[in-house]
């Protein structure tokens, strides 16, 4: 069967090609009345939109890119799905790409590895404002949680307050010895909104910080680095009653760590992490943990994404997102 073409609709609806064209581009200067009878037209012959062709006319291809360091972290997998469904629900297709370190990420940004998108969300991990420092940006841009950059729209995680919320909790349960499972290189105070969380509640509770209970592993995305440290943290002697974990992936395998020393959760040891992931509610006890509000962060993202590609020309926004403890059995007094 012969596809429709423009030339069908503009027959159907006894208006130019031309007209046909200006109403599925969205232009201004039609008519309600032609608008209206072309878009009958199109549902009655049954014509579907070119997309290679409407982005030659258009300058778009109605393509973003998701830009995510790795989907073995749980929290990306789950935010490079979310944002995937958020902007297919606007009507854009999107381009997955894995940057595992940050000349990768920088390529993502600047259209090196992502040239045929008309935007890019970026949920980073090294990247840094130095990086993109006097290069144009020939697209619109939105960071997606890390370090806000100033160049940039960003959405930020409220690391700050989940962290600070996970501590108190530790605390008011009554936990003194908080260990930092964390991501700082061996003999490097921690640093980072999620670090200055925790400071403050110990500080709060009359504490000094402790850097015999920093514990750190040798990649804090994956769940043995978590298994490393917490073994390295028990092998210490060290004296501790809790653990504060930088995300789930590092909490599940703390977990097994001291469950295989012979640690009791949370008898022995309470223990918490971030990012509430789907895993932490079925580990064996079920994990507290930090939900950063993903469906918000998601939402904004998008909506800055949409507003650039509207026309929006105005400075930088960023957005800043709350968090909620969800509080599971691997932290009750």
């Amino acid at each position: 069967m012969r596809r429709p073409t423009l030339a069908d609709v503009a027959a159907v609806a006894g208006v130019s090609a031309k007209s046909v064209s200006n109403v599925l581009l969205d232009r201004p200067g039609v008519s309600a009345a032609t608008r209206e009878r072309v878009l009958a037209a199109v549902t009655e012959v049954g014509y579907a939109v070119n997309p290679a062709g409407r982005g030659l006319v258009s300058g778009r291809t109605g393509r973003i890119a998701v830009v995510v360091p790795m989907l073995y972290q749980p929290y990306f997998a789950e935010m490079a799905e979310r944002l995937i469904l958020a902007l297919e629900a606007e009507g854009l297709t999107t381009t997955l790409r894995i940057a595992p370190d940050a000349a990768a990420e920088r390529d993502a940004v600047v259209g090196v590895t992502t040239p045929d998108v008309d935007g890019v969300i970026i949920c980073p991990h090294d990247f840094a404002s130095s990086m993109i420092a006097g290069v144009p940006l020939a697209r619109p841009v939105v960071q997606l949680g890390g370090t806000p950059i100033d160049e940039l729209d960003c959405v930020i995680m409220g690391e700050f307050e989940g962290a600070y919320a996970a501590a108190r909790h530790l605390l008011d349960s009554g936990r003194r010895r908080i260990a930092l499972v964390w991501n700082s290189p061996d003999g490097v105070e921690p640093a980072g909104d999620r670090y200055d969380g925790y400071r403050k509640a110990i500080s709060e509770a009359g504490i000094e910080v402790d850097p015999t209970l920093f514990a750190t592993g040798s990649d804090w995305d994956r769940r043995v680095s978590g298994y490393e440290a917490m073994v390295g943290l028990l092998r210490s002697g060290v004296r501790f009653d809790a653990a504060l974990c930088v995300n789930d992936a590092i909490a599940v395998g703390a977990l097994r760590a001291l469950r295989s020393h012979g640690r009791s959760v949370p008898g022995d040891v309470a223990v918490t992490g971030f990012d509430a992931t789907d895993e932490g509610e079925f580990t064996t006890p079920s994990l507290t943990s930090v939900s950063p509000r993903k469906p918000e962060m998601v939402e904004h993202a998008v909506a800055m994404l949409l507003d650039r590609l509207g026309g929006h020309a105005g400075p930088p926004r960023h957005v800043r997102t709350g968090a909620d403890l969800v509080v599971r059995a691997s932290s009750l007094a």
